[in-house]
């Protein structure tokens, strides 16, 4: 650790929690926005790589430009995590890493999915109109099945719990990868289909937001970094466990005197950290040889260990004050509840749910 690198102060973090927890600066920090965006990720392992540059770094843009609801989807999250305690720990690790990484408060909602179950009601009303052969013609069904998990019915019925994440909150934009388009191409069709069903425009139809600046990270094998393929590179492990996760990126057995493969996985997790004119530089370094693997993920890991270092302290204050992250996860899930609450209610209202409008 750099001797002249700033520390938070414990009054620093006082303030940050102190705003996060106001409400009136989250409504006025809100209100220039005028469309929402939902995201989330499943608590089944630490945020990665893959997580930063495919979605949390974007996500810290985004909350200066819309009404961002940011979610710990721990309900999804059941189809892998068979155990309350454990799910309970990634569900904190990952909103102290979301917080870490720049998500504030003050500018977006963050909260557990859980602590939602209107929800897993709207979900149910969902699933009454929505085929078997929507759900079945779904893409990480398929992969899913095809990597040998379980097939329950909460894989199966996956897409309809994520539609009603979306429908609930009336979000305009999801971002997401391309290949995660189908999800939202499904959200919209059982929307329409439940629209359609009950005569009313009672749900907005979403529109994915696909930036053309997102990365799809490599793992340390190639493939794309998943925590189902064991790939991952977690930026806030022990600095140990990064280490060996970067020295052990496979390459092939290409001397050091030899010309380099630019287009190998290796290079592309270090051109994450480097700015143009670097990795042209490397790139002609590659191409002429005299460059070995060795002093590329040297390189790398000194690189990640700069850029997540602040991030790196700032969660470890945030850590340290459970209590505090617990009032901002519960904030956050009263002012999502205000958006949820009457979009539910007008859809249990055209269903003939509950007593009804006439009797209340």
């Amino acid at each position: 650790m750099s001797a002249s690198r700033k520390i938070v102060s414990r009054s620093a973090q006082t303030q940050w929690f102190d705003r996060a927890k106001s409400s009136s600066s989250h409504e006025s920090a809100l209100s220039h926005a005028s469309q929402y965006v939902l995201s989330g990720l499943r608590p089944t392992g630490r945020v990665h790589l893959g997580n930063y540059f495919g979605a949390v770094r974007n996500w810290v843009r985004l909350q200066d430009l819309y009404d961002c609801y940011y979610f710990i989807a721990d309900y999804h999250s059941m189809n892998s995590v068979r155990d309350g305690a454990q799910r309970r720990a990634f569900t904190r690790s990952v909103a102290l890493d979301y917080l870490a990484c720049g998500l504030d408060p003050q500018r977006a909602m963050l909260f557990r999915q859980s602590d939602m179950p209107e929800v897993t009601e709207l979900s149910w009303l969902l699933s009454t109109v929505t085929p078997m052969g929507l759900l079945e013609r779904a893409v990480s069904y398929k992969d899913k099945v095809a990597q040998g998990q379980p097939t329950d019915h909460g894989l199966f019925a996956y897409p309809v719990l994520q539609a009603a994440d979306i429908l609930i909150y009336r979000s305009e934009l999801v971002p997401v990868g391309q290949d995660q388009k189908q999800h939202i191409e499904i959200a919209r069709d059982i929307a329409q289909r439940f629209n359609h069903t009950y005569g009313e425009a009672l749900l907005v139809l979403p529109e994915a937001y696909i930036p053309e600046e997102v990365a799809v990270v490599p793992g340390t094998d190639g493939r794309k970094m998943s925590k189902s393929y064991g790939n991952t590179i977690a930026m806030f492990a022990a600095p140990g466990e990064v280490k060996k996760a970067v020295m052990g990126i496979v390459t092939d057995s290409t001397p050091v005197e030899a010309p380099k493969d630019w287009s190998t996985h290796l290079f592309q997790l270090w051109s994450l950290f480097a700015t143009e004119p670097e990795r042209e530089e490397m790139k002609a370094r590659a191409a002429t040889g005299g460059l070995g693997y060795g002093e590329v993920k040297k390189d790398l890991l000194a690189r990640l260990g700069a850029r997540f270092a602040p991030m790196r302290e700032r969660r470890a204050a945030l850590a340290a004050r459970p209590d505090e992250l617990e009032d901002v996860l519960a904030d956050g899930a009263r002012r999502a509840r205000a958006i949820a609450r009457p979009v539910l209610d007008a859809c249990r209202e055209a269903a003939g749910l509950g007593a009804g409008k006439e009797k209340r």
